[in-house]
């Protein structure tokens, strides 16, 4: 008696833990928690990308203030030196197909 409970129990159990397995498994592979997936991974790489892009602009701020020290070219009257770069991280991603300043043929007539 108490064999045959705890298989009943047993296989219970277990039905209930695949159950729940594929219903994740079915609402992770659903196409809006995909496209959420792909929109996440792409804010967080473009993240990324502007962080290295600032790291860049600063290493090569830093670098040239380096070489203008080396060469002797900093003076009192210098003012082609660098400002120290200030990066603003709390600037909106850039929005891409947008012109600003677009070229319109309208403009020529």
């Amino acid at each position: 008696m108490f064999r045959r409970t705890f298989w009943f129990v047993t296989g219970a159990a277990t039905g209930v833990w695949a159950t729940t397995k594929v219903n994740r498994a079915l609402r992770r592979l659903s196409p809006e928690s995909l496209a959420a997936t792909a929109a996440d991974r792409a804010l967080e790489t473009g993240a990324r990308l502007r962080t290295f892009a600032h790291d860049v602009k600063a290493g090569m701020a830093q670098r040239e203030v380096e070489l203008h020290d080396a060469l002797g070219l900093t003076g009192a009257d210098d003012t082609r030196r660098p400002a120290p770069l200030e990066l603003d991280n709390d600037l909106p991603a850039p929005r891409r197909g947008i012109a600003y300043n677009a070229y319109d043929r309208k403009d020529d007539h």
